[in-house]
């Protein structure tokens, strides 16, 4: 392997020609995109690159960044064909719930009572999952009780598929565009929840991005003064805007982030899996606590669906580029569902600034079975 490319002199053309000289021609690359925080390389044979994950793996390694690999549109089966197929080729007895598409990723997602069933040994059934529709199967646990908020996310995300392509190539080439004055000081300032508990916003600059850590609402005040993020001081600027991120759902975190897409922040969201619903959840809940209140509310609907057009789940323990000089990794916070520690690594390593957010000290599991004795408490507000 030639793996003596500098790493810091690999430039989105770079990259571009480092992924079409190591992926084999077979592949039939048809295009390679800057989606959101990942490389999408598309192809015509996507289960050759899946099939030998040894390759991409290669090059992510000489790149450092992420790679997800996606069917070309004109080669995947038609949505009503690829469900008839798979209902051909996975048992019956993996009870298959419920089938969604997401053409802007590729994806289909399936359902079952018995997911493993889908999977197959060694993910056979996944693999002729692909080679016959050409789609990426995501499969999930039906669950016990199907919820309305997230049917409604897949089938706007679903109906909205080529804006969500559009936000997603802005947002990469954003990402990867070239640092201009390079990785120095940076500046962090509260915005509000400094002191008091509600509408946390926390503004991060560095010489080249500006990221916001939450956005949220005071729901206990009377003044609109107190209830809000300072979005009015003179270091803000929505068109500065690189990121913003979400530790959890509780409105005192969230509550306010459809306030910026209403006044036409067009950047990503980016927060865990289930903050991204349960986020959504909320904040509809919050509209129609106004409404019957009374109160004049600070966005409505349409606002909510464009953050959701424009939010990014992420894993655990996934290293993320969400600017130039900025990754972030989510590590689990313990306080509700989906609640994240953020990790924010800057310029390789010269700043890393961890915000806990809510978070749960306490003893885990984990520590219990291992027997290591962790001082009981709750809640920690930070």
């Amino acid at each position: 392997m030639r793996c003596s490319i500098e790493v810091a002199s690999i430039d989105k053309i770079g990259m571009r020609q480092t992924i079409l000289e190591y992926i084999p021609k077979e592949a039939e690359i048809t295009r390679i995109e800057f989606e959101g925080p990942s490389l999408a390389i598309y192809t015509k044979k996507p289960e050759i690159l899946i099939e030998q994950s040894h390759i991409v793996a290669n090059v992510v390694n000489m790149i450092r960044k992420r790679i997800v690999v996606r069917s070309d549109p004109s080669v995947r089966l038609p949505e009503k064909d690829t469900e008839r197929a798979i209902n051909e080729i996975v048992p019956k007895d993996a009870e298959i719930t419920n089938v969604n598409y997401d053409p802007s990723l590729g994806e289909v997602i399936i359902e079952a009572k018995k997911p493993g069933l889908v999977i197959g040994k060694n993910g056979i059934i996944l693999q002729e999952i692909i080679q016959k529709t050409r789609w990426r199967p995501r499969i999930l646990r039906s669950p016990p009780i199907p919820s309305k908020i997230m049917a409604h996310v897949r089938h706007f995300l679903h109906s909205e598929s080529k804006e969500r392509e559009r936000i997603l190539r802005t947002v990469g080439e954003r990402i990867f565009r070239p640092m201009i004055y390079g990785v120095g000081d940076v500046r962090i300032t509260m915005l509000g929840g400094a002191q008091q508990v509600g509408r946390s916003a926390i503004l991060l600059q560095t010489r080249e991005s500006e990221i916001l850590l939450d956005c949220g609402i005071n729901p206990g005040s009377g003044s609109a003064f107190e209830a809000f993020p300072r979005f009015d001081t003179s270091q803000f600027s929505l068109d500065n805007l690189d990121a913003v991120i979400i530790s959890h759902a509780h409105l005192d975190h969230c509550g306010f982030l459809p306030f910026l897409y209403k006044y036409g922040y067009d950047g990503p969201t980016y927060c865990s899996v289930p903050t991204q619903s349960l986020m959504t959840l909320l904040q509809l809940d919050y509209l129609d606590v106004l409404a019957k209140q009374g109160m004049m509310p600070p966005y409505d609907q349409k606002d909510i669906r464009d953050s959701v057009l424009h939010t990014i789940p992420l894993r655990f323990g996934v290293v993320t580029d969400i600017a130039p000089d900025v990754r972030l990794t989510l590590h689990n916070a313990g306080h509700i569902l989906g609640s994240s520690i953020l990790h924010l690594h800057i310029g390789e390593g010269l700043h890393n600034i961890v915000y806990t957010s809510d978070y749960k000290f306490g003893q885990d599991y984990a520590s219990r079975s291992r027997g290591n004795r962790v001082p009981k408490g709750g809640d920690d507000h930070n």
